[in-house]
Order: structure tokens, then C-alpha cells, then sequence
């Protein structure tokens, strides 16, 4: 198959798309992107890339750090994770409080904004420490891309000064005993590796593992068991695009996850790993040309899980 000219095909395709949507605008770093950006990058389990647009562009990955937290959080404590965080989807925003003062502190799944919380929250416990936390995720995601990725203190910064809403969740979940650590520690070790600034072909190496059962095709190092592969998978496709899950596996039919920084990584099982970037995001927060672009995609290769 022709991956290239089908990429091209594709960005043809999405131009008029492109307008449509709006920035994150609530992160107030995140206004400075350049709203029209666009790209594409396809990572095979031999190593071969495709690549159109921008691709080597860094951006703030922002929730697409969740899949990486949630796998190591999974391999580090197993079924007992789930104790703390479920796996259910939410049908709700990202960022609500309402379900979760509903369910006693115990977030639907470790993809909404209080799950992701609570995921962090347990790997600080496990590492004790803060900077020691921040840097196992970046060293476990580093060892994925095969590259050294930096947070942007900027949009850190943002984050922490700006981020009242998952302030509440992270109170509301203390109050039922839920968050083990100071709650300022949890939520900077969480808006930091939220404000990870990667490419769209980093991205989709590091995404590689996913699509190969937990192991590296190219080292052939298992990050983790393909039991557990199989459940980070799962997850993204029923909770990967918060209460546009559905919508996302019906239109594109591939496990997959999203960052308001306008970037969405999904995965080919055996095939291959994706991550498209586009950052205007439509009304449920999720990257609008994105969705389009990976729904094209299976579409034209007729490379869908169904």
C-alpha cells in the first residue's frame, strides 16, 4: 500500500477543514499556536515512517501523556490500580465534577482529567518524589521515541496558574481519600508532563509498543505485557476522546488518544502507529481536522479494528 500518497491524498483532502474549530483557549499558552498548523506522521512496526505537514513540529502533547502514566501506573501496581481509577467510560466532559462527587472520589476511567490525577498521584507514591516522578515519565517516554523530549515551562506554568478546575477535582478526591500526596505535588507533576512538547513522528514511535502487544518492535524490549497492552488499547478506544469516544470509534474505528494541544495518536494492532496534529479543536475538545484526517485514513486503507 501506498502510505505516502495516501497521506498526501488525505492533506488535499482536510484544506477545507482547517478553519473550522477553535484553539485551546483556556490554557492561555496554548493561544500561540499557529491555528492552521497541519500534520501526519505513520510509524510501521519495521521502523518505516510516512510523514506530510509540519511533522517534526513540537507541540504540547497535553492528555496524550496520559496513555504513557497509565501504562507505567499498570505496570507498576496492576488490577490494584483499579481500586483507585475504573474503566468505565464517562460520557461526560473531560473535566467533570459532578460524576465524580456522584461515585465517591473514584474517577470513571485514568483518561478524564481526575483519572489522569489519580494515575500521577499513584506513581508518586510508588517514586516518592516529584522531580523523580517527572523524571521516570520522561525517561519512560524518552525510551519509547528513542529521543530527549523537554516540558515547556511556559505552558506549564499556564497550567498551574490557570488549572482551578482540576484544582477542585484533585480537592474533591482528597476529601475521599483518593490522593495520597500533597495535592500541589500531584498536580505539578501532572501539568508537567502535560506540557511534554513532542512531534507528530516522535509521537507515533513512541505510540509503537501499543501496536505491537507492550513490546518494542524496533528493540524488541517489553515495556509492558501484552495483557496489559491490551487493556491501555481498550481504554482509548471506549474513553480515548472523553464523551466523543463513540463518535470516534464509529467515524475512525482505531484505538486512539487526544490533547487539547490539537494532537491524536492511534494505533493499527500489528500494523502500525499513528498521530495526526491539527490544533483548533470542534466543541467536545478534540483535535476537529484530526478527527477528519484519521477518519479518512480508514477509510481509504480500510485499516479499521471492525
Amino acid at each position: 500500500m501506498n502510505y505516502q500518497k495516501i497521506l498526501e491524498e488525505i492533506q488535499i483532502q482536510i484544506q477545507s477543514e482547517l478553519p473550522k474549530g477553535e484553539v485551546a483557549s483556556y490554557i492561555p499558552a496554548l493561544k500561540n499556536v499557529q491555528a492552521d498548523d497541519f500534520a501526519m506522521s505513520i510509524k510501521l512496526l519495521d521502523g518505516t515512517s510516512y510523514n506530510i505537514g509540519c511533522f517534526d513540529k513540537k507541540f504540547s502533547i497535553q492528555s496524550i501523556s496520559k496513555v504513557f502514566t497509565f501504562a507505567m501506573a499498570l505496570k507498576l501496581y496492576g488490577k490494584d490500580l483499579y481500586k483507585r481509577v475504573w474503566y468505565e467510560p464517562s460520557g461526560n466532559p473531560f473535566n467533570s465534577l459532578v460524576q465524580l462527587e456522584y461515585e465517591k472520589g473514584i474517577p470513571r476511567n485514568p483518561f478524564i482529567n481526575a483519572g489522569a490525577i489519580v494515575t500521577t498521584d499513584s506513581l508518586l507514591s510508588y517514586y516518592k518524589n516529584k522531580n523523580i516522578t517527572f523524571n521516570e515519565i520522561n525517561h519512560f517516554i524518552n525510551s519509547l521515541c528513542k529521543k530527549e523530549i523537554f516540558y515547556n515551562e511556559e505552558i506549564f506554568k499556564s497550567e498551574l496558574e490557570s488549572g482551578y478546575r482540576n484544582q477542585a477535582l484533585a480537592s474533591l478526591m482528597k476529601s475521599f481519600k483518593n490522593i495520597n500526596n500533597p495535592i500541589k505535588d500531584t498536580l505539578e507533576t501532572y501539568f508537567k508532563h502535560c506540557s511534554l512538547m513532542m512531534s507528530c513522528e516522535e509521537l507515533a514511535t513512541a505510540m509503537l509498543f501499543l501496536a505491537n502487544h507492550g513490546v518494542d518492535p524496533l528493540t524488541n524490549k517489553e515495556f509492558i505485557t501484552a495483557p496489559k497492552a491490551k487493556r491501555v488499547n481498550a481504554l482509548m478506544l471506549t474513553c480515548g476522546h472523553y464523551d466523543a469516544s463513540g463518535d470516534f470509534a464509529f467515524h475512525v474505528g482505531l484505538p486512539g488518544k487526544s490533547g487539547v494541544g490539537g494532537g491524536i495518536v492511534a494505533i493499527v494492532p500489528k500494523k502500525m502507529a499513528i498521530c495526526v496534529y491539527s490544533p483548533r479543536l470542534n466543541e467536545k475538545g478534540n483535535s476537529h481536522t484530526g478527527t477528519k484526517a484519521l477518519e479518512l485514513f480508514t477509510t481509504l486503507t480500510e485499516l479499521s479494528i471492525f
